[in-house]
Protein backbone atom coordinates (compact mmCIF):
# COMPACT_ATOMS: atom_id res chain seq x y z
CA UNK A 1 0.00 0.00 0.00
CA UNK A 2 1.25 3.49 -0.85
CA UNK A 3 1.03 6.35 1.62
CA UNK A 4 1.38 10.09 1.33
CA UNK A 5 3.54 11.67 4.01
CA UNK A 6 2.34 15.11 5.09
CA UNK A 7 4.84 17.22 7.00
CA UNK A 8 4.04 20.38 8.96
CA UNK A 9 6.97 22.75 9.34
CA UNK A 10 6.59 24.22 12.81
CA UNK A 11 8.57 24.96 16.01
CA UNK A 12 9.70 22.84 18.99
CA UNK A 13 7.32 24.92 21.10
CA UNK A 14 4.33 23.74 19.05
CA UNK A 15 5.28 20.14 18.28
CA UNK A 16 3.75 18.62 21.41
CA UNK A 17 0.39 20.32 21.11
CA UNK A 18 0.16 19.57 17.38
CA UNK A 19 0.96 15.89 17.93
CA UNK A 20 -1.64 15.75 20.70
CA UNK A 21 -4.36 17.44 18.63
CA UNK A 22 -3.87 15.78 15.23
CA UNK A 23 -5.45 12.45 16.31
CA UNK A 24 -8.68 14.39 16.93
CA UNK A 25 -8.99 14.99 13.17
CA UNK A 26 -8.41 11.35 12.27
CA UNK A 27 -4.62 11.23 11.96
CA UNK A 28 -2.56 8.24 13.13
CA UNK A 29 1.14 7.44 12.97
CA UNK A 30 2.54 10.84 13.94
CA UNK A 31 6.29 11.44 13.71
CA UNK A 32 8.21 14.36 15.24
CA UNK A 33 11.64 15.51 14.09
CA UNK A 34 13.63 18.36 15.63
CA UNK A 35 17.17 19.18 16.68
CA UNK A 36 16.69 17.63 20.11
CA UNK A 37 15.08 14.30 19.22
CA UNK A 38 15.72 11.91 20.71
CA UNK A 39 18.27 13.57 23.01
CA UNK A 40 16.19 16.21 24.82
CA UNK A 41 13.08 14.08 25.26
CA UNK A 42 14.78 10.83 25.98
CA UNK A 43 18.20 11.26 27.55
CA UNK A 44 16.97 11.09 31.15
CA UNK A 45 14.06 8.75 30.53
CA UNK A 46 15.15 6.17 27.99
CA UNK A 47 18.23 4.07 27.41
CA UNK A 48 20.48 4.56 24.39
CA UNK A 49 23.92 3.28 23.50
CA UNK A 50 24.36 6.22 21.14
CA UNK A 51 22.18 9.27 20.49
CA UNK A 52 21.60 9.92 16.80
CA UNK A 53 22.26 13.39 15.43
CA UNK A 54 20.47 15.50 12.83
CA UNK A 55 20.97 18.86 11.13
CA UNK A 56 17.56 20.43 11.83
CA UNK A 57 17.83 24.06 13.07
CA UNK A 58 17.05 24.50 16.77
CA UNK A 59 14.03 26.73 16.07
CA UNK A 60 12.42 24.30 13.61
CA UNK A 61 10.44 21.10 14.13
CA UNK A 62 8.65 18.82 11.68
CA UNK A 63 5.44 17.02 12.60
CA UNK A 64 4.51 14.38 10.03
CA UNK A 65 1.59 12.04 9.48
CA UNK A 66 0.63 9.47 6.86
CA UNK A 67 -2.55 8.97 4.86
CA UNK A 68 -3.47 6.22 2.41
CA UNK A 69 -2.68 7.68 -1.02
CA UNK A 70 -5.72 5.97 -2.56
CA UNK A 71 -8.16 7.87 -0.31
CA UNK A 72 -9.38 11.45 -0.53
CA UNK A 73 -7.34 13.42 1.99
CA UNK A 74 -8.82 16.86 1.37
CA UNK A 75 -11.01 16.88 4.48
CA UNK A 76 -8.12 15.92 6.78
CA UNK A 77 -5.81 18.51 5.20
CA UNK A 78 -8.50 21.18 5.55
CA UNK A 79 -8.94 20.27 9.23
CA UNK A 80 -5.15 20.26 9.74
CA UNK A 81 -4.85 23.73 8.21
CA UNK A 82 -7.70 25.02 10.38
CA UNK A 83 -6.04 23.50 13.45
CA UNK A 84 -2.72 25.18 12.65
CA UNK A 85 -4.39 28.56 12.14
CA UNK A 86 -6.45 28.23 15.35
CA UNK A 87 -3.28 27.70 17.39
CA UNK A 88 -1.42 30.74 16.10
CA UNK A 89 -2.91 33.00 18.76
CA UNK A 90 -1.70 30.83 21.66
CA UNK A 91 1.54 29.19 20.50
CA UNK A 92 4.40 29.98 18.12
CA UNK A 93 3.52 27.77 15.17
CA UNK A 94 6.32 29.08 12.97
CA UNK A 95 5.99 28.49 9.22
CA UNK A 96 2.93 26.23 9.49
CA UNK A 97 3.20 25.04 5.91
CA UNK A 98 2.30 21.46 4.95
CA UNK A 99 4.42 19.58 2.40
CA UNK A 100 3.63 16.23 0.81
CA UNK A 101 5.56 13.32 -0.65
CA UNK A 102 4.70 9.74 -1.52
CA UNK A 103 6.41 7.07 0.55
CA UNK A 104 7.55 3.60 -0.31
CA UNK A 105 5.25 0.75 0.67
CA UNK A 106 6.49 0.17 4.20
CA UNK A 107 5.42 -0.62 7.73
CA UNK A 108 5.38 3.07 8.70
CA UNK A 109 3.21 2.43 11.76
CA UNK A 110 6.20 0.73 13.38
CA UNK A 111 8.83 3.33 12.43
CA UNK A 112 8.38 5.30 15.68
CA UNK A 113 9.60 2.28 17.64
CA UNK A 114 13.16 3.32 16.78
CA UNK A 115 12.81 6.23 19.21
CA UNK A 116 10.53 4.78 21.92
CA UNK A 117 12.52 2.87 24.52
CA UNK A 118 12.04 1.83 28.11
CA UNK A 119 11.75 4.58 30.69
CA UNK A 120 11.00 5.07 34.38
CA UNK A 121 8.63 7.10 36.51
CA UNK A 122 9.78 8.05 40.02
CA UNK A 123 7.00 8.76 42.53
CA UNK A 124 7.04 11.20 45.44
CA UNK A 125 6.83 8.38 47.98
CA UNK A 126 10.09 6.86 46.75
CA UNK A 127 8.56 4.13 44.61
CA UNK A 128 9.52 3.53 40.99
CA UNK A 129 7.90 2.09 37.86
CA UNK A 130 9.69 0.73 34.81
CA UNK A 131 7.89 0.85 31.46
CA UNK A 132 9.15 -1.52 28.77
CA UNK A 133 7.86 -1.49 25.17
CA UNK A 134 6.70 -4.89 24.03
CA UNK A 135 9.57 -5.19 21.54
CA UNK A 136 12.29 -4.72 24.20
CA UNK A 137 13.46 -6.65 27.23
CA UNK A 138 15.21 -5.57 30.41
CA UNK A 139 17.39 -7.43 32.86
CA UNK A 140 17.36 -4.66 35.50
CA UNK A 141 14.00 -4.89 37.23
CA UNK A 142 14.84 -5.58 40.86
CA UNK A 143 14.83 -1.90 41.85
CA UNK A 144 11.32 -1.22 40.59
CA UNK A 145 8.02 -1.57 42.41
CA UNK A 146 6.15 -2.03 39.12
CA UNK A 147 7.34 -3.32 35.76
CA UNK A 148 4.91 -2.53 32.95
CA UNK A 149 4.95 -3.83 29.39
CA UNK A 150 3.28 -1.41 27.00
CA UNK A 151 2.49 -1.21 23.30
CA UNK A 152 0.08 1.54 22.23
CA UNK A 153 -0.56 0.09 18.77
CA UNK A 154 -2.41 2.88 16.97
CA UNK A 155 -4.04 4.11 20.19
CA UNK A 156 -2.73 7.06 22.17
CA UNK A 157 -0.73 6.56 25.34
CA UNK A 158 2.55 4.93 26.35
CA UNK A 159 3.13 6.68 29.66
CA UNK A 160 6.13 8.57 28.29
CA UNK A 161 4.34 11.79 27.41
CA UNK A 162 4.31 14.51 30.07
CA UNK A 163 0.52 14.54 30.40
CA UNK A 164 0.28 10.78 30.91
CA UNK A 165 3.10 10.80 33.46
CA UNK A 166 1.33 13.54 35.41
CA UNK A 167 -1.85 11.45 35.55
CA UNK A 168 0.02 8.30 36.57
CA UNK A 169 1.72 10.14 39.43
CA UNK A 170 -1.63 11.50 40.64
CA UNK A 171 -3.22 8.05 40.45
CA UNK A 172 -0.41 6.52 42.49
CA UNK A 173 -1.01 9.13 45.20
CA UNK A 174 -4.81 9.09 45.34
CA UNK A 175 -5.93 5.55 44.48
CA UNK A 176 -6.94 3.54 47.53
CA UNK A 177 -7.32 -0.26 47.59
CA UNK A 178 -10.80 -1.21 46.43
CA UNK A 179 -11.48 2.03 44.54
CA UNK A 180 -13.36 2.16 41.26
CA UNK A 181 -12.35 4.41 38.38
CA UNK A 182 -13.70 6.02 35.21
CA UNK A 183 -11.04 6.67 32.55
CA UNK A 184 -12.35 9.14 29.96
CA UNK A 185 -10.30 8.90 26.76
CA UNK A 186 -8.77 5.50 27.50
CA UNK A 187 -6.49 5.16 24.46
CA UNK A 188 -3.98 2.36 25.07
CA UNK A 189 -5.40 1.77 28.55
CA UNK A 190 -2.22 2.88 30.32
CA UNK A 191 -4.02 4.93 33.01
CA UNK A 192 -6.56 2.24 33.85
CA UNK A 193 -3.80 -0.37 33.79
CA UNK A 194 -1.73 1.60 36.29
CA UNK A 195 -4.81 2.27 38.44
CA UNK A 196 -5.33 -1.50 38.77
CA UNK A 197 -1.67 -1.88 39.74
CA UNK A 198 -2.18 0.80 42.42
CA UNK A 199 -5.24 -0.91 43.92
CA UNK A 200 -8.35 -0.17 41.87
CA UNK A 201 -10.59 -3.25 41.67
CA UNK A 202 -13.11 -2.10 39.06
CA UNK A 203 -12.89 0.38 36.19
CA UNK A 204 -14.63 1.56 33.06
CA UNK A 205 -13.19 3.56 30.19
CA UNK A 206 -14.52 5.49 27.23
CA UNK A 207 -12.93 6.15 23.86
CA UNK A 208 -13.99 7.22 20.38
CA UNK A 209 -11.40 5.07 18.57
CA UNK A 210 -12.02 1.38 17.88
CA UNK A 211 -8.24 0.97 17.91
CA UNK A 212 -8.40 1.25 21.68
CA UNK A 213 -10.10 -2.15 21.94
CA UNK A 214 -7.15 -4.36 20.82
CA UNK A 215 -4.61 -2.02 22.43
CA UNK A 216 -6.27 -2.24 25.86
CA UNK A 217 -6.81 -6.00 25.59
CA UNK A 218 -3.18 -6.65 24.70
CA UNK A 219 -1.69 -4.32 27.28
CA UNK A 220 -3.88 -5.71 30.06
CA UNK A 221 -3.06 -9.29 29.07
CA UNK A 222 0.74 -8.87 29.02
CA UNK A 223 0.60 -7.17 32.42
CA UNK A 224 -1.35 -9.91 34.18
CA UNK A 225 -4.70 -8.10 34.03
CA UNK A 226 -6.52 -10.23 31.48
CA UNK A 227 -9.27 -10.94 33.98
CA UNK A 228 -9.46 -7.44 35.45
CA UNK A 229 -12.95 -6.02 35.98
CA UNK A 230 -12.64 -3.46 33.17
CA UNK A 231 -15.18 -2.40 30.57
CA UNK A 232 -14.32 -0.24 27.56
CA UNK A 233 -17.23 1.78 26.19
CA UNK A 234 -16.96 3.14 22.65
CA UNK A 235 -18.62 6.48 22.01
CA UNK A 236 -18.75 10.10 23.07
CA UNK A 237 -19.67 10.59 26.72
CA UNK A 238 -20.41 14.28 26.03
CA UNK A 239 -23.49 13.76 23.89
CA UNK A 240 -24.30 10.04 23.71
CA UNK A 241 -26.90 9.12 26.33
CA UNK A 242 -26.23 5.39 25.92
CA UNK A 243 -22.55 5.93 26.74
CA UNK A 244 -23.50 8.04 29.74
CA UNK A 245 -25.88 5.33 30.96
CA UNK A 246 -23.25 2.60 30.56
CA UNK A 247 -20.69 4.66 32.47
CA UNK A 248 -22.91 4.95 35.53
CA UNK A 249 -21.79 7.04 38.50
CA UNK A 250 -20.43 7.15 42.07
CA UNK A 251 -16.77 6.68 41.09
CA UNK A 252 -14.02 7.33 43.61
CA UNK A 253 -11.69 8.42 40.79
CA UNK A 254 -12.46 10.07 37.45
CA UNK A 255 -9.41 10.69 35.25
CA UNK A 256 -9.34 12.57 31.95
CA UNK A 257 -6.10 13.10 30.05
CA UNK A 258 -7.78 15.22 27.39
CA UNK A 259 -7.17 18.63 25.85
CA UNK A 260 -8.91 21.72 27.24
CA UNK A 261 -11.42 22.01 24.38
CA UNK A 262 -12.87 18.68 25.52
CA UNK A 263 -12.34 19.19 29.24
CA UNK A 264 -14.47 22.35 29.12
CA UNK A 265 -17.79 20.64 28.19
CA UNK A 266 -16.83 17.47 30.10
CA UNK A 267 -16.06 18.99 33.50
CA UNK A 268 -19.63 20.15 34.37
CA UNK A 269 -20.71 16.50 33.90
CA UNK A 270 -18.11 15.08 36.28
CA UNK A 271 -19.85 15.91 39.60
CA UNK A 272 -22.66 13.55 38.58
CA UNK A 273 -20.08 10.81 37.94
CA UNK A 274 -18.13 11.14 41.20
CA UNK A 275 -18.76 9.78 44.66
CA UNK A 276 -19.03 12.51 47.33
CA UNK A 277 -15.42 11.89 48.40
CA UNK A 278 -14.25 11.38 44.82
CA UNK A 279 -11.17 12.79 43.09
CA UNK A 280 -11.11 14.34 39.61
CA UNK A 281 -7.70 14.10 37.88
CA UNK A 282 -7.18 16.12 34.71
CA UNK A 283 -4.23 16.61 32.42
CA UNK A 284 -3.63 17.31 28.74
CA UNK A 285 -3.50 21.02 29.62
CA UNK A 286 -0.97 23.23 27.86
CA UNK A 287 0.29 25.86 30.30
CA UNK A 288 -1.16 28.76 28.28
CA UNK A 289 -4.61 27.27 28.95
CA UNK A 290 -4.06 26.43 32.63
CA UNK A 291 -5.82 29.49 34.07
CA UNK A 292 -8.83 29.02 31.79
CA UNK A 293 -9.10 25.35 32.80
CA UNK A 294 -8.78 26.27 36.49
CA UNK A 295 -11.71 28.67 36.11
CA UNK A 296 -14.11 26.17 34.58
CA UNK A 297 -13.10 23.41 36.99
CA UNK A 298 -13.90 25.70 39.92
CA UNK A 299 -17.10 26.88 38.23
CA UNK A 300 -18.26 23.25 38.09
CA UNK A 301 -18.16 23.04 41.90
CA UNK A 302 -14.64 21.73 42.46
CA UNK A 303 -11.84 22.78 44.74
CA UNK A 304 -8.43 22.33 43.13
CA UNK A 305 -6.20 20.67 45.72
CA UNK A 306 -3.07 20.18 43.61
CA UNK A 307 -1.46 21.56 40.48
CA UNK A 308 1.56 19.90 38.90
CA UNK A 309 3.67 21.03 35.95
CA UNK A 310 5.86 18.96 33.65
CA UNK A 311 7.50 20.92 30.87
CA UNK A 312 4.76 23.01 29.26
CA UNK A 313 1.99 20.69 30.46
CA UNK A 314 -0.21 20.99 33.55
CA UNK A 315 -2.41 18.66 35.59
CA UNK A 316 -4.99 19.41 38.29
CA UNK A 317 -6.33 17.23 41.08
CA UNK A 318 -9.73 18.39 42.35
CA UNK A 319 -12.42 17.44 44.85
CA UNK A 320 -16.04 18.52 45.14
CA UNK A 321 -16.63 21.37 47.57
Amino acid sequence: MQYNKYTIKTTPEAEDILSALLPDIGVDGIEIEDASIPAEISASEMFYDELPENDIPEDVAYVSFYLDSSKDSRAVLRDASELINSLRSTVNIGDGGISIRQTEDKDWINNWKEFFHQFTIDFDDGKHALFIPSWESSESRENFDWTIHIDPGTAFGTGAHHTTRLCIKALEKYVKPGDDLLDIGTGSGILSLMAFKFGVTKAKGTDLDEGAIPAVAENFAVNGLKDADFELILGNILDDSSVQEKCGNNYRIVVANILPDVLKPLTPMVPSLLAPDGVYITSGIIDEKADEVKEFIEAAGFEIIERHDDGEWVSYVSKLR
